[in-house]
């Protein structure tokens, strides 16, 4: 039936190219965006042909370049995604719809390289539907009511909603499920094999591949030890038996399959089989701006941009209500595998070309009441996780690397992140140690600026009943979070105040300017920053991608980065602003807002090296939880770090009113930490 529904769809798109049914500029659209369909429905053929392994790799590369081209920088003026283009031809409801609807038929792609033909299905029914919308109307003389657009588009991500959440999950939590690890597993003597994804390729990550290729064996084996080490030494210093689990899920960016293939053989002698999912591109996978998964390279983040709020055009509490019953039901039917899910194992990477995002009135917006209703269904959702993937049974490992499009530099920046990535570990524990000890004599921290840096943040700390048995602060090294280089806690809200400040910051690839967080009591109370002309627009900016749509969020961890041979390097190379926050966030103090580093996990013992419990890992937000409140978490945790070279102060105040200076003027003046303003001494603060 569903063979016999594709070739009814794909007969009946064909046959738009030749049809004058409509409005001139309505025609138009359909007959493109038909045009696109009727090339996916083609690839679909390829595909099944099985010309991936046939072709040449440069019929590969063109036919990968036309799938993607309508959305690239360069074609983007004038693309039907652009909802700036749409709304200039068709006015704002119908523009916003129309660049909505070729955004969600865009999302065929990696459909047919998988071979989800049902999946397919339903996307090409949905565009004709729309069509044929339009054509009734126009018999009419009119226009179909932009009312009755949304409600096909609601109607889709509604009667869809279970199967999407139940692939969702499947993907992640189920080995059979297996269409990247195949890849990956298979040939990759050449790099052809990079368009058997579906995802855009460019030189970017063919360069990545072959400079992964070229490097010594025992090159490679490092990278992939280290990266499976810290997700194994993760659930020991969590306190955590990997032994109950049988899955981890690696998230990663095309061209390191040489690497991932190591991982996964490391991981299956650890006991733990892999599975690899892609990142969503559609909005019934809950696409955004942040990609969740496996994908190669981004056409244009500012197509992503426009496209992060589509589901304004559909939310509404009914619609909340059936994806949280969609995400029970399907965790319901995974409750075995998903109680033996260990959690995610990143890859991320850095370097790339970065995009001054332009935040667009035609876009979809969510409105006021739909920001809450987003939040409610983050709640929920993380709470439903939480029941079936327990948080105090799983854990996670992140590592970065950089990629070609960093610059010229990029083979000895690798070569560097490698030695970042693996620095001594037992040199920085001991180092670390020493600040954890000073910093649990006091009551509070307090953070100050220099040079323009107007931070000026006072931080409560825990009260130790038995500082012999207690400490307030983690000792990180290289395990859940590498490279090394960090102490970390859950600050007391209560008192926590101040005002912090960076000059520029990357987070989650946007770029944020002169960026100011004030704190009451722990919780933002005012926030700000200089990336547009209006007031408003940079407060939206913040709220949608800082606070994630909420009013406001608590402090909910504050750290003092001890890596300065990373912050070094930066330096060296000019890749400062290029820096992801995992790397960044060691380079200086940073405080993350949102959920502490223990959220869902808060029960569980956990004991830094030296024996000590880390008795913060609650704070007056998330301790809601045992009354029930679903509340307590904002699902939600964005780290913001301060450079040395922006550092004036870094003290600890004692009960008895001492002052201990830790760092001052960007150098640690700790003793027992001389070590660590080594490689400081090769350039200047």
């Amino acid at each position: 039936m569903i063979e016999e529904r594709f070739l009814l769809a794909k007969e009946r798109i064909q046959e738009i190219k030749d049809e004058d049914l409509l409005q001139r500029e309505f025609q138009q659209y359909f007959i493109k965006v038909a045009g696109f369909l009727d090339m996916i429905c083609e690839t679909w053929d390829f595909v099944r042909a099985d010309g991936l392994k046939t072709a040449p790799i440069a019929e590969l590369k063109v036919r990968n370049d036309k799938l993607y081209e309508d959305i690239l920088e360069e074609q983007y003026g004038h693309s039907y995604a652009n909802p700036e283009y749409s709304v200039s031809l068709f006015g704002e409801a119908y523009g916003r719809f129309l660049s909505f609807l070729y955004a969600e038929m865009r999302s065929l792609i990696p459909l047919v390289y998988e071979h989800r033909l049902a999946d397919m299905v339903i996307r090409l029914e949905l565009f004709l539907e729309v069509y044929g919308s339009f054509c009734c109307a126009k018999e009419e003389g009119a226009l179909p009511e932009p009312e009755a657009l949304s409600q096909i588009a609601y109607w889709y991500v509604s009667d869809y909603a279970r199967d999407a959440a139940r692939k969702k999950l499947e993907d992640m939590l189920d080995r059979k499920s297996d269409f990247a690890l195949r890849i990956i597993e298979g040939d990759l003597s050449d790099p052809r094999y990079l368009y058997y994804f579906g995802e855009y390729i460019t030189d970017n990550e063919i360069e990545t591949y072959r400079h992964l290729q070229g490097l010594p064996e025992e090159t490679l084996k490092k990278m992939a030890d280290t990266y499976t080490e810290g997700y194994r030494i993760g659930f020991i210093t969590g306190n955590k038996d990997i032994t109950k689990k049988k899955t981890v899920s690696i998230r990663y960016i095309l061209g390191f399959e040489p690497m991932i293939k190591k991982a996964v053989l490391n991981f299956r002698k650890m006991g733990l089989d892999v599975t690899i999912y892609r990142a969503p591109s559609s909005i019934l996978e809950g696409r955004g701006m942040n990609r969740i998964g496996y994908y190669g390279a981004i056409p244009n983040k500012q197509y992503d941009f426009d496209h992060k709020d589509d589901q304004a055009l559909v939310l509404d509490k009914c619609l909340v209500q059936v994806r949280t019953e969609a995400l029970k039901e399907a965790y319901e039917e995974y409750k075995e595998l998903a109680g033996v899910f260990g959690g995610p194992a990143v890859m991320e990477v850095f370097g790339e070309k970065q995009c001054d995002l332009k935040e667009k009135p035609q876009a979809l917006h969510l409105s006021d009441a739909q920001q809450k209703l987003t939040v409610e269904y983050m709640a929920a959702a993380g709470e439903i996780q939480n029941r079936y993937i327990k948080g105090d049974e799983r854990s996670f490992t992140i590592i970065a690397f950089p990629v070609p499009e960093i610059g010229k530099d990029f083979a000895e920046i690798f070569d560097e992140v490698i030695r970042i990535n693996t620095l001594d570990y037992g040199l920085y524990q001991r180092m670390q140690q020493t600040i954890i000890d000073t910093l649990d004599q006091g009551k509070y921290v307090l953070i100050k600026g220099m040079r323009g840096n107007k931070t000026n943040m006072k931080v409560m700390l825990h009260t130790l009943t038995d500082p012999a048995r207690q400490t307030n602060f983690e000792n990180c090294v290289a395990d859940v979070n590498i490279p090394v280089g960090e102490v970390f806690t859950s600050p007391v809200l209560a008192g926590t105040e101040g005002v912090l400040h960076v000059s520029r910051v990357y987070l989650n690839e946007m770029e944020y300017k002169n960026m100011t967080l004030t704190f009451q009591d722990g919780m933002i109370t005012d926030y700000d920053c200089s990336n547009f002309d209006k007031d408003e627009q940079n407060r939206k900016y913040i709220k949608d991608n800082v606070l994630c749509h909420h009013d406001t969020l608590p402090l909910g961890e504050f750290a003092i980065g001890t890596n300065t041979t990373a912050f070094v390097a930066a330096r060296k190379y000019g890749i400062e602003d290029k820096l992801p926050i995992l790397i960044a966030e060691k380079t200086g103090p940073h405080f993350a807002v949102g959920d502490t580093c223990y959220s869902h996990a808060e029960e569980v013992a956990v004991y830094n090296p030296d024996g000590k419990e880390i008795i913060a890992r609650d704070n007056e937000h998330s301790i809601r939880r045992k009354d029930g409140d679903v509340m307590a978490y904002f699902n939600c945790h964005t780290d913001i770090t301060i450079p040395y070279d922006e550092l004036g102060e870094v003290s600890v105040v004692t009960y008895d009113e001492r002052v201990i200076p830790i760092i001052e003027e960007g150098r640690f003046v700790l003793s027992g930490c001389e070590e660590l303003n080594i490689p400081l001494e090769d350039i200047k603060i």
